[in-house]
């Protein structure tokens, strides 16, 4: 092939990769600017309550999101579980709760959300005595996985839907680990702007997490799950539920904690209700 065909090859490809994300952003603010279906709204109303302590500017934006999160990441049912506009429709927008202060993309490593009727089994390799590694069966009610897929157990996306005030949200834990797992296996400490941001938010978090294990020692109760402790992503997945679910109260007993994940967020739910 000559050289000029090559060169003109290459500079038609470079462009094509430039013009990528600007196509992106186009088409969505196309779907986003759709008039958000009647029927829809109604489902929010009825079965996601959360949504009516969101300002005005935030429902409208939570709304646009929703609609390019279902053009872009297909919702299958799994286990016999028909995949409704209910099912979509809540899904989508606990799922986007998370995304309504900051830029930070449309969960892009995400490719599908797999929907069980209930829990559902998975399988884990577990290193034993010697290094020995055995499956180990877990029931869960979600799960999110790094290549790509969220997976959820429908009774307790509803039940957490309807129960706004528990804290409890299956589908904002398991996104919380999407945005933690952007940058590879989640480890509690999600994209931040700068070193001085990950330095306060490790000092912070670790200190939050520590108090966990101590309080949980000592057999007290307290605001914040005693999943928590597992390790600082589920730390984090845990907090997150309670800062979307019960803001005031998160905000009341742990005002640090609160602080770096209304920082991170860019959002200060306390305010809303």
């Amino acid at each position: 092939m000559p050289l000029f065909i090559c060169f003109a090859l290459a500079l038609l490809a470079a462009a094509g990769i430039a013009l990528w994300p600007l196509w992106v952003r186009r088409r969505r603010a196309r779907i986003a600017a759709r008039p958000f279906p009647p029927a829809w709204r109604r489902l929010l109303r009825r079965h996601v309550p959360l949504v009516a302590r969101l300002p005005a500017r935030q429902q409208l934006r939570l709304k646009g999101l929703m609609q390019v999160f279902l053009a872009e990441k297909p919702v299958i049912g799994c286990r016999g579980l028909r995949v409704t506009d209910e099912v979509r429709v809540t899904i989508a927008a606990l799922a986007c709760l998370p995304l309504l202060g900051a830029a930070r993309g449309l969960y892009p490593a995400l490719r599908q959300v797999l929907v069980y009727p209930g829990a559902f089994v998975v399988d884990r390799p577990v290193s034993a005595a010697g290094g020995v590694l055995s499956e180990q069966r877990r029931v869960l009610a979600g799960e999110s996985w790094s290549q790509g897929q969220v997976l959820l157990a429908w009774d307790e996306v509803k039940r957490g839907a309807a129960t706004p005030g528990d804290g409890r949200n299956v589908v904002i834990h398991e996104f919380a680990h999407q945005l933690d797992q952007a940058g590879g296996a989640a480890n509690g400490a999600p994209a931040l702007p700068t070193a001085e941001a990950y330095r306060r938010w490790s000092a912070v978090m670790q200190h939050e997490f520590d108090a966990l294990q101590s309080r949980l020692a000592r057999d007290e109760p307290g605001l914040i799950d005693a999943y928590g402790a597992t390790d600082p992503a589920e730390f984090f997945a845990v907090v997150s539920e309670l800062f979307f679910e019960r803001p005031a109260d998160l905000a009341a007993a742990h005002p640090a904690l609160y602080a770096e994940l209304r920082g991170y967020y860019r959002l200060d739910p306390a305010g809303w209700a």
